[in-house]
């Protein structure tokens, strides 16, 4: 039975900027701030369905399927457009995990008073795919400032015409 070694979060986190993880081979892969164009792929997942008692036994309860349904691939498409979608889209191996995350968001989504484990299990998954610092870290990814952005909303800052002076009146004694 082996103890000890490297595991995740183990020590300090990799710093992307130092001269130990570049000597170490640690790479980072640099993502846009703006996140991913495009339409998402089609959700691997088949069709939750729920269901309600009957006179007849269990019937399909459609209304609710087909919303949870559709908050589902909301949430899917909303993911797919996150910086982090950028390498998603490049290992397809990910794709189911990053649907079941979106399915048990919106599991807990419909039940907030969810069970504990499911909420942990949220987390577990966000940080599996990048989607907190510490999966960011993990995967080695980074999330690049947009600076084309930052530049064009301080030229817009700069072009905009200074407000023209406030004139104040000066009170004229005995005056009107």
């Amino acid at each position: 039975m082996g103890s000890g070694g490297a595991r995740n979060r183990s020590g300090p986190p990799a710093d992307p900027t130092s001269g130990r993880s570049a000597r170490r081979g640690l790479t980072f892969n640099s993502l846009p701030a703006e996140g991913r164009k495009g339409r998402a792929p089609a959700f691997p997942l088949p069709i939750l369905r729920f269901y309600v008692e009957s006179e007849d036994g269990q019937v399909e309860n459609k209304p609710a399927t087909k919303a949870f349904r559709q908050r589902e691939l909301e949430v899917w498409r909303e993911h797919w457009h996150l910086p982090q979608a950028c390498a998603w889209e490049r290992e397809p191996w990910r794709w189911e995990t990053i649907a079941e995350l979106c399915r048990l968001k919106t599991v807990v989504e419909r039940n907030p008073d969810a069970n504990a484990a499911l909420v942990g299990q949220l987390h577990r998954y966000r940080d599996q795919v990048g989607l907190t610092p510490a999966g960011l870290r993990e995967n080695g990814w980074v999330i690049q400032p947009d600076e084309v952005a930052a530049q064009r909303a301080e030229k817009a800052s700069e072009a905009k015409p200074a407000a023209p002076p406030v004139r104040r009146l000066r009170a004229v004694p005995g005056g009107q």
